[in-house]
């Protein structure tokens, strides 16, 4: 069994251990690969495990040994599954590795809007507090969570736990998803949808990316919401109009963005959100604790295992 990893550094880059995948088959792994480097590199695998690489039908039809892809991830975007489907190639994915560290790095996100920890940190660092003449100064105004409404867009197993997470601050939580049946949680409301976006100080994005999701957050949606109000973003990034964010930001429509997602990535230079008030943005990473990719490469090698054993499981359809 050759294995052929295309682009390993994100999932490893070099603090974890490939073992439960290497001792599958002879494994050969790759940090990154370039369109024109697939099939060369790809040409004796039967099995190629990938993050975001693309493979496409063009790419699928020169590796006629290829029987299994295995994608190190959740979303599969990047596979043309109907070339899969032709070419008898069977595809997987991996779900729920990281719902702690995405839940975790929403919050991360909302403290540091509200916070601004690194804000006066840096200002402490710069000699601010020691010619201060007061004990105390902030620097923005400082607002706080118990109290407030959490709208959750989604609530699979990340937004449940980012629910968890608001209620132990003290905050309300309101919810929204596209199957209308009640939570199990007596703390959570379940609303429609205009409701959550009039009622919330806090909206967080935990559905995924369909047709009806697609820019979800537009200019309609962003001026039912309240001025004093925070957007959060750990799920896709066109799930936003970012257009439209970056001026609501401007206007101050609303108070705050934290994103950790967006429309193309690594993103272009005239992304609107770049130069955009009050909002942070992080590269991609509310998935990548050590722990939770840990758990990622131990769920890819369980997929494999279970291909090689003729029983595949976690097939993309």
């Amino acid at each position: 069994m050759n294995i052929v990893i295309l682009d390993g550094y994100t999932l490893n880059p070099g603090d974890l251990d490939w073992a439960p995948i290497s001792k599958l088959g002879n494994t050969t792994i790759y940090d990154r690969s370039k369109a024109g480097e697939i099939v060369e590199r790809a040409k004796n695998a039967d099995v190629i495990l990938v993050n975001k690489v693309v493979l496409n039908d063009t790419l699928l039809s020169r590796l006629p040994k290829l029987k299994y892809i295995g994608v190190c991830a959740t979303g599969y975007n990047n596979i043309d599954i109907v070339a899969t489907k032709k070419h008898g190639v069977i595809v997987t994915n991996v779900k729920a590795y990281g719902p702690a560290s995405v839940a975790q790095h929403t919050f991360a996100l909302l403290l540091a809007l509200v916070n601004r920890i690194e804000t006066h940190s840096q200002s402490v660092f710069h000699g601010d507090w020691s010619t201060s003449a007061d004990f105390a100064y902030w620097k923005t105004p400082l607002v706080e969570l118990a109290g407030k409404t959490m709208g959750l867009i989604g609530l699979g197993d990340i937004g449940s736990q980012v629910a968890g997470i608001a209620l132990a601050f003290g905050m309300k939580v309101i919810a929204h998803r596209k199957n209308p049946g009640q939570t199990e949680n007596p703390n959570i409301e379940m609303v429609a949808l205009e409701e959550l976006f009039k009622r919330s100080d806090v909206i967080s994005l935990h559905c995924p990316l369909t047709d009806e999701t697609k820019n979800i957050i537009n200019k309609n949606s962003l001026l039912m919401m309240k001025p004093v109000s925070y957007l959060l973003n750990t799920g896709r990034g066109p799930l936003i109009n970012e257009q439209d964010l970056a001026e609501a930001l401007a206007n101050k429509t609303i108070a705050g963005a934290g994103l950790d997602v967006l429309s193309s990535e690594p993103p272009v230079s005239t992304n609107p959100l770049l130069n955009a008030p009050n909002c942070v943005i992080t590269p991609h990473i509310a998935w990548a604790s050590f722990e939770s990719r840990g758990r990622l490469l131990q769920m890819v090698a369980d997929n494999l295992s279970a291909f090689i054993e003729g029983n595949p499981c976690n097939t993309v359809e």
